[in-house]
């Protein structure tokens, strides 16, 4: 699924125009990069977090030159998908532990 698939689906589910839901879409999307870039984590609930993990220095092998380099320390953003969600994606029902009983 592309962006603008994701565009078009949101616009005919909720009736809004394309240009709308496409301008929402991308300011979703710079709003998670820059929180990213400035180290801090999004946490979606249901959906999954986008993190920022680090990755230590290490060695490695050019094979084709025979060497060895240095790779530097570096971050990196990835994506843990929500318990719900990978248990869906299962075929799983999970009941919510956040629900409050009365």
């Amino acid at each position: 699924m592309t962006k603008a698939d994701i565009i078009n689906r949101i616009a005919s589910s909720t009736g809004l125009p394309k240009k709308d839901v496409a301008a929402t879409v991308e300011a979703f999307m710079e709003v998670v990069k820059n929180s990213l870039l400035e180290k801090n984590n999004v946490y979606l609930r249901g959906f999954g977090s986008f993190v920022v993990k680090h990755r230590a220095e290490k060695t490695a092998r050019n094979i084709s030159k025979n060497t060895t380099i240095v790779i530097e320390a570096h971050d990196f953003p990835s994506f843990k998908p929500a318990k719900s969600f990978v248990a869906k994606m299962k075929g799983e029902d999970i009941e919510d532990d956040e629900e409050v009983e009365d």
